[in-house]
């Protein structure tokens, strides 16, 4: 599994300010609901939310991984938002974060979820990504670069 198997289009987002964690985590919710094309990202954002009190999502070097299992999600996806500035959100190494790679499962699909989660951890960590994602300027150039991150970690 790749992360840019994960993300369509769609689910990508570039967002203007947010000025909480809370904020930010509406936005992973709101793509993720645009994604399923659902109108209401509540149930979402409450999924989040959940995990998120079990302990923080902040990964480090500005990089969030939210995630969460719900029932109306019927298979593994991802959302990526991108914000203009970094906000607080108790990552690992208490710095800001300004990439949130959500991602959704069913309740039923522990082992994807695991393996989803797996292969954003490690494409993320690489400091030329998260570069080359923060000067992208559209989300066709935001996706390629998730796709192309496939083809240099098969090679």
């Amino acid at each position: 599994m790749e992360i840019g198997d994960l993300v369509s289009r769609d689910g990508i987002v570039l967002r203007g300010s947010v000025s909480s964690k809370r904020q930010a985590l509406q936005a992973v919710a709101d793509a993720a609901a645009h994604v399923l094309g659902h109108a209401d990202a509540a149930p979402l954002m409450d999924a989040l939310m959940e995990r998120e009190a079990l302990g923080s999502t902040g990964v480090g070097s500005g990089v969030a991984l939210p995630h969460a299992r719900h029932r109306d999600v019927d298979h593994v996806f991802a959302v990526l938002v991108r914000l203009e500035t970094p906000i607080a959100f108790d990552a690992v190494d208490d710095r800001p974060v300004d990439i949130l790679f959500g991602l959704f499962a069913p309740p039923s699909d522990g082992a994807g979820h695991l393996r989803a989660l797996a292969a954003a951890s490690r494409a993320l960590r690489s400091p030329d990504l998260q570069q080359r994602l923060r000067q992208a300027d559209s989300r066709d150039t935001l996706h390629a670069l998730l796709v192309r991150q496939i083809v240099s970690t098969a090679a």
